[in-house]
């Protein structure tokens, strides 16, 4: 019995059925050596090319099917490279041997939660085709108080760009202020459907999750972390999808106590916070080494002992810079002279701040001699302490005395 090339395609898991008819109008895929055209239909025996890449189809082992949810974070695109550099969905996923994964309602980069992934090309059309009605469940996030009557009219409908749109279903979780969390339903997977309903009302959605997709939901799975569902899960999804069950998998049948359940959940957080770090690392490594070359052109003031452009060693500049910042202060205040040593200014420094803290009356005994300096020739010389090392009266009216005849 033939079937349609581009169906042919997708149930090998080259990709989405869309992608296969963009591939043949494009002229990327050939059938026993001729260019295929749209409506192509083949019936098994014949060789297919695509991009020069023969695709066995009779000769090829069954592929199974196989099935994975994933809790997609914020900040991950739907795609499988990005021009810019961005992290996909695809990243983290396990390598399949025979095909490859399909996702199942893609989610933009501001939306994040359940995601589901496929090797079956049939069983991703049959769950993203509106004519199957499956429901998709989102926690949604609104900014705003909102009425009675807008939750009915977003039920009954509304008009948007490409035509009207509304919910299964609005259900009030709950919120905090103005913050209020909603579950709704949606039986199609138009571009932004969900938010594009909130705003024609007036309202912004600040969260956006997905929970549920049909008969899986999200449960309590990691963020970042994904799961490849059993034979029964798989089974139970092929069957509202209207299909035949699978009799094959390669997911070892095995119940997990909660304790166990607990441990994988720790294992997949690790895992991720993991990746994460690394790529974290990765960026930062190229990024220095990219710019780590300019950096050193710009350098005007290398620390090294070197030379500038203008001749002059590290420590000229620094005794050239500390000296002007010396005499901006001595033109306000009383005037030090500066040696011809090149670290004066930092020696003159450290003598005023000990000559601040000398008379600052902190609790030191000044009168004894030795201490840090600070001696009876020291005061008498600067403070007007006799030789004995009694200071004046009129110091000692002004400071108070610090010893007694």
């Amino acid at each position: 019995m033939s079937e349609k090339l581009h169906k042919v395609l997708a149930a090998i898991g080259i990709g989405s059925r869309r992608s296969m008819e963009e591939y043949i109008s494009a002229g990327r895929v050939s059938v026993d050596g001729k260019i295929a055209k749209l409506g192509d239909r083949v019936e098994g025996t014949e060789v297919i090319r695509v991009d020069g890449q023969i695709i066995h189809t009779s000769s090829s082992p069954k592929t199974i099917c196989r099935v994975l949810m994933y809790n997609k974070p914020e900040g991950q695109m739907c795609t499988r490279s990005d021009p810019e550099g961005r992290p996909t969905v695809f990243d983290r996923l396990p390598v399949v041997s025979n095909g490859r994964w399909l996702y199942i309602g893609r989610l933009d980069i501001n939306t994040s939660g359940l995601l589901l992934f496929t090797t079956d090309g049939e069983l991703a059309n049959r769950l993203m085709h509106p004519s199957h009605a499956i429901e998709r469940v989102y926690a949604v996030r609104v900014f705003g108080g909102v009425t009675a009557d807008q939750i009915r009219q977003l039920q009954t409908g509304v008009e948007l760009e490409d035509g009207p749109a509304h919910f299964d279903s609005v259900e009030y979780v709950g919120g905090e202020g103005i913050n209020q969390w909603y579950n709704v339903v949606l039986k199609e997977g138009r571009k932004r459907e969900v938010r594009r309903l909130w705003e024609a009302l007036g309202f912004k959605v600040s969260r956006l999750k997905r929970i549920r997709y049909a008969n899986v939901e999200l449960d309590r799975l990691p963020v970042g972390g994904w799961r490849e569902l059993n034979l029964a899960e798989v089974n139970a999804l092929r069957e509202v999808a209207g299909m035949k069950p699978e009799t094959e998998t390669v997911v070892e049948e095995k119940e997990l106590t909660v304790r166990q359940a607990f441990v994988k959940n720790r294992q997949v957080r690790r895992a991720v916070q993991n990746f994460n770090n690394q790529n974290r690392q990765q960026k930062r490594g190229s990024a220095g080494a990219s710019a780590g070359g300019s950096h050193q052109k710009k350098s005007s003031f290398p620390r090294d002992g070197g030379r500038s452009a203008s001749g002059d060693t590290f420590e000229s500049r620094l005794y050239r810079v500390a000296s002007e910042n010396r005499s901006a202060k001595s033109s306000s205040g009383r005037s030090r002279s500066l040696s011809d040593n090149k670290y004066a200014p930092f020696n003159d420094e450290k003598k005023n701040g000990r000559d601040r803290g000398a008379h600052s009356g902190k609790g030191r005994d000044f009168s004894k001699t030795g201490e840090r300096g600070f001696g009876r020739e020291r005061f008498s010389r600067d403070r007007n302490f006799g030789k004995s090392g009694v200071r004046h009266e009129q110091s000692g009216r002004r400071h108070g005395s610090r010893h007694e005849d």
